[in-house]
């Protein structure tokens, strides 16, 4: 396990979203599927290779696995050292399914996923955002203490959907339930990224370590993909903060979508059901923001964003080794070491 920031240890490992050509998730069911997609197997092997010590697993990958082959997918990551974490979502299928996979793999943590909205676009819903929220809650009171029930904690994730208070009120409001904080994921809904910390961390359980290089437009701001460490998330004072709470946590790489994310906060529309925000804040933000952003020229497109498919794998593997390399060198990332 790595040595941590002021007492806080973080088990560090992979989730496959950072990896979504290379294991097929990325353009599945389409003609842009990638005829060589790797999968469980694939998902596994560069956790092996990078020392991963936490693996977050995708729900439908598990679905299909018979009992026996569970069973034996949890001893083979025992003996890897690995802890899982099933990842699941209001949007991915039966919660059954992740409460099958959790109990099989010996999980304590189910990643929960609430919407499918993007960039804190809101609006676009238009008045069935409250009843989408509405939705969200009696899904928590049903299944937040169900997973209590059975020693699971459903950590549910800021998806560019909801603001930190909001997640806080959903903790709150029934047992079960504590945060998965996606450290890039504060910027879509206007926060910065050691606000939304301080607000959320004595509710986290698990963290996706996710950074972005921003590239300011008349709009607003693009969020664009970068390697975990190179761009505007303050990773040693984020962690700190964690460490106020916590002394031990489970965090998994991500790096960004292959689509970059258009936060459009300067169009008055945008903030459509959203509570007011202070001055103060909005500018926190946007300060934040700044750091390490590219310039207005900048190509800031990824491969799968200019059609050259032959390129993503590379670019994917490329990036998560910087971002594993990255996080080696403030001390939360060593491979190789005992779990």
């Amino acid at each position: 396990m790595s040595a941590g920031i002021d007492g806080l240890r973080l088990r560090v490992g992979l989730n496959p979203y950072g990896l979504t050509w290379h294991l097929g998730l990325q353009g599945a069911g389409t003609k842009r599927a990638n005829p060589r997609a790797r999968g469980l197997e694939g998902f596994i092997a560069i956790a092996r290779e990078l020392g991963a010590r936490t693996l977050e697993i995708y729900d439908p990958w598990l679905r299909a696995m018979s009992d026996a082959e569970l069973v034996q997918l949890r001893e083979r990551l025992a003996e890897l050292g690995m802890t899982p974490v099933i990842s699941s979502g209001l949007m991915m299928g039966p919660f059954d399914s992740a409460l099958r996979s959790a109990r099989a793999l010996g999980a304590s943590t189910i990643r929960f996923g609430l919407t499918t909205v993007l960039c804190g676009d809101r609006h676009m819903l238009g008045d069935k955002w409250a009843e989408l929220v509405a939705s969200v809650r009696a899904s928590l009171a049903d299944y937040g203490p169900r997973a209590a029930a059975e020693g699971f904690v459903l950590a549910i994730e800021n998806h560019q959907d909801f603001t930190s208070a909001e997640l806080v009120a959903f903790c709150e409001m029934t047992r079960g339930v504590g945060i998965c904080f996606d450290t890039g994921n504060a910027f879509p809904v206007a926060e910065a990224p050691l606000d939304f910390a301080a607000r959320i961390a004595p509710h986290v359980r698990h963290v996706h370590l996710k950074d972005y290089r921003v590239r300011l437009t008349d709009e607003g701001f693009q969020l664009v993909r970068c390697a975990i460490g190179d761009g505007a998330v303050p990773f040693p004072a984020l962690f700190a903060i964690l460490a106020q709470h916590h002394r031990e946590l489970t965090a998994v790489l991500e790096p960004g979508a292959l689509e970059a994310r258009h936060v459009r906060l300067l169009k008055p529309e945008w903030w459509s059901f959203y509570p007011p925000k202070s001055a103060r804040e909005l500018a926190a933000c946007l300060a934040a923001a700044r750091v390490n952003r590219l310039a207005d020229d900048t190509d800031w497109r990824t491969p799968w964003e200019k059609g050259e498919d032959g390129e993503i794998e590379a670019y994917e593997l490329a990036m998560i080794r910087r971002s594993a390399a990255n996080m080696k060198a403030i001390g939360f990332f060593k491979p190789g070491d005992a779990a």
